[in-house]
């Protein structure tokens, strides 16, 4: 173990164990290779989702979410997680916690119930977030032993961007974070017309309104042009865009796993590379 190890408590959420292994598999991969530890939090519940749960009962959804970031606080880690959804569940959260001491009293009242005190609200992490801000692009090429030479259509998805205010890159309108993740593996990102758009996954409708979801999804694929792959950094973004796309889709794991010199068989990655 380095003196550059870090440990985080790993919060999985609800899609990648039961619909998304692989990406899992090429997370760990990548964070073992990275010195990054990846610790599982026993007991986690769904997030849960913000665009649903928070639109119903915004007071059970940031008491549900703070029991998860106290599981996290006993193993005295802050979070780590795959998803755009339960990264904007549990950072909101996190944030809104601590600036708003009388909505935390409230919430510690309630999770009192459950045996839980929220001693300390941690801080909440997105993988590709931590990578880029934290491990950053000089420490990640130095990991690279396979340059890629694929054509990719980055899809940042909503919540990685918004709200702005409780996001470190508050150019949502162009932002480049995540193409330049992309581009250390040695592939070029490319631009296309809907790449800052909704895949039309969140909200509720999809479960609501499946067809319209699905259209807004088809829309924004077809405007890429040329692409060897779409890569994601949240697995509900992936799993719709899959169901509209002929163009091959891979969480960012994935794609750096591959960068790394792991084969897809390594991850039970699937697709023809």
């Amino acid at each position: 173990m380095s003196e550059d190890h870090v440990d985080f408590a790993f919060f999985l959420g609800c899609l990648i164990p039961n619909r998304l292994p692989e990406i899992e598999k090429a997370t760990r991969l990548v964070c073992d290779k990275l010195d990054i530890g990846l610790n599982d939090m026993e007991g986690a519940s769904c997030c849960p989702a913000p665009g649903v749960m928070k639109s119903f009962d915004k007071n059970l959804w940031i008491k549900i979410a703070a029991r998860n970031l106290d599981i996290a606080s006993e193993m005295d880690m802050d979070i780590v997680t795959l998803c755009n959804g339960c990264y904007g569940t549990l950072k909101d959260s996190s944030m809104e916690l601590k600036e708003d001491k009388g909505l935390c009293d409230e919430v510690k009242v309630s999770l009192k119930e459950v045996g839980r005190d929220l001693n300390r609200v941690v801080d909440v992490y997105h993988i590709v977030e931590y990578l880029y801000f934290d491990y950053g692009l000089e420490r990640l090429s130095q990991q690279i032993v396979n340059k890629l030479d694929y054509k990719i259509a980055a899809h940042y998805g909503c919540h990685l961007l918004k709200p702005v205010k409780y996001r470190r890159d508050r150019n949502f309108e162009d932002p480049r974070f995540f193409d330049e993740l992309i581009e250390v593996t040695g592939s070029k990102s490319i631009d296309y017309l809907e790449k800052n758009s909704c895949c039309g996954a969140g909200g509720g409708l999809r479960s609501g309104i499946k067809d319209v979801s699905l259209d807004i999804a088809r829309k924004k694929v077809a405007t890429i042009k040329g692409a060897d792959f779409i890569v994601t950094p949240c697995p509900f973004c992936h799993m719709q865009l899959e169901q509209v796309s002929d163009i091959p889709v891979l969480y960012y794991t994935q794609l750096l796993a591959l960068s790394m010199g792991f084969t897809k068989e390594d991850m039970g990655l699937e697709v023809e590379l």
